[in-house]
């Protein structure tokens, strides 16, 4: 079986000046994508990025590779990841691509696909085109070579599709908002969608420079704007736009899981749902609960959102997230999207004149430690006895009210490790004992 080399959960991703982030890597790759769309008669694709300074040098490359395989190119300049998950599916081309990595810091850049449907290309198609990259650059003749070309209303395209998902009988005028863009892909786009609804909007980090990207990656500033400017709900998106994380009036984080409880039982009070919801093996048990209590079916994914896209294919349903803030919601768009999951928590505040404090009433999620090892090495620790009976033993402690995930990121070259339980003191010195373990190990 072929295992893939460059590709992790969320397209390639690495440091800026190592390989795979290297102009003469990126052009190659460039190139065999080319080469296989145009094996399928395909030959557009649409390119965006976020607000890194890198991503000036690596679009230059992929433009190069693509070209010289005989496709043309459109660019959009700075735009999130989701637009060019719907500009892939409404401008007639064949493929997207996004210059981005996510949530990583600026010296962190990647590359992610998506489909001529604006979904993340299968796995066998992402195994096709490294399989490609193993073979000799050969350019096309002069007048198959493609063409460039400019898009310049992507962001207005872009905002007035965000719109369309808020329901056109109610409006933000009565919310006043703190909205984080991360100095990213939003900055220009998230304000503006949520002020032309009526909104009262105040900003933070919304100037990006090409190196302040995810500068801040936790909430506290947010929390704490909320708190000055007496705000009813704060917004926290990450560098791409495919994230969000909330905070009430009270300064409460409000996360994935939340989010999408929120959203979820407000379509089973407009008789509107169907189905039921995906998570992943991170989501919290606090959630399985909640919605058991409301007789809604719940299944879980491998991490990534494009094992909860499949899974939702499967099951035709039409809601999934992580807890990490990646909200799909099939009935709006096709690909996990900050701005439309926030707007769609805002319509249940508006529509039922309440808070966001008191949508979360229903559901209690338990404590959850998350750990990071840094980990490069051959050996797998996740394949150690001595650290897999440490684990199970520990589960067994719980009794069925806490959980142990070990993981590999498909992001960062790390071993994930979560404990969930009732009590947080006693799962953080799980968390790190064994990641002592880990590290030990290694």
């Amino acid at each position: 079986m072929y295992s893939r080399k460059f590709f992790g959960t969320d397209g390639i991703r690495g440091k800026v000046g190592k390989k795979p982030i290297t102009p003469e890597f990126i052009l190659k790759l460039g190139w065999a994508a080319g080469k296989l769309l145009t094996k399928h008669g395909s030959r557009k694709i649409i390119i965006g990025k976020d607000t890194r300074f890198s991503c000036y040098m690596l679009e230059t490359s992929l433009e190069a590779g693509l070209l010289s395989a005989g496709v043309s190119t459109i660019f959009t300049g700075i735009i999130p990841t989701p637009a060019i998950a719907y500009l892939t599916r409404v401008l007639n081309v064949d493929a997207g691509i996004v210059i981005s990595a996510s949530h990583n810091p600026y010296y962190d850049n990647g590359i992610k696909f998506f489909s001529v449907n604006g979904t993340k290309l299968p796995d066998k198609i992402e195994k096709a085109i490294e399989l490609e990259m193993e073979k000799q650059i050969t350019c096309v003749e002069s007048s198959e070579l493609g063409r460039s070309d400019h898009i310049t209303d992507a962001t207005g395209r872009y905002i007035e599709f965000c719109k369309s998902t808020f329901s056109n009988k109610l409006n933000l005028s009565n919310l006043k908002l703190v909205i984080d863009c991360a100095n990213g892909a939003t900055y220009n786009i998230a304000p503006n969608v949520f002020r032309e609804l009526g909104a009262e909007v105040v900003t933070i980090n919304c100037e990006p420079n090409g190196f302040n990207i995810n500068k801040t990656t936790d909430i506290s500033l947010l929390q704490q704007k909320v708190l000055e400017e007496k705000a009813n709900v704060g917004l926290s998106f990450d560098g791409d736009g495919d994230r969000v994380i909330m905070v009430d009036h009270l300064c409460k984080k409000i996360d994935g899981d939340q989010i999408a409880y929120i959203i979820i039982r407000e379509s089973l009070r407009q008789n509107k749902l169907k189905g039921g919801m995906v998570g992943t093996l991170m989501s919290n048990i606090g959630l399985e609960i909640a919605l058991k209590k409301l007789g809604i079916p719940f299944e879980r994914s491998k991490v990534g959102d494009r094992y909860i896209f499949k899974k939702l294919q499967e099951k035709k349903w039409r809601i999934g997230a992580e807890n990490s803030g990646h909200v799909i919601l099939l009935d709006k768009t096709t690909t996990g999207d900050g701005i439309i999951a926030g707007l769609q928590v805002l319509n249940a505040i508006v529509k039922n004149n309440t808070s966001l404090n008191e949508l979360c009433n229903e559901i209690k999620l338990l404590p959850q430690i998350l750990v990071n090892v840094n980990f490069k090495g051959k050996n797998n620790p996740l394949k150690n006895n001595s650290i897999i009976t440490t684990c199970i033993k520990i589960e067994k402690e719980f009794n069925g009210k806490g959980r142990v995930l070990l993981r590999k990121s498909g992001t960062e070259p790390v071993i994930r490790i979560m404990v969930e339980g009732e009590n947080k003191s006693v799962i953080s010195a799980l968390a790190y004992r064994i990641a002592n373990m880990i590290e030990n190990f290694i």
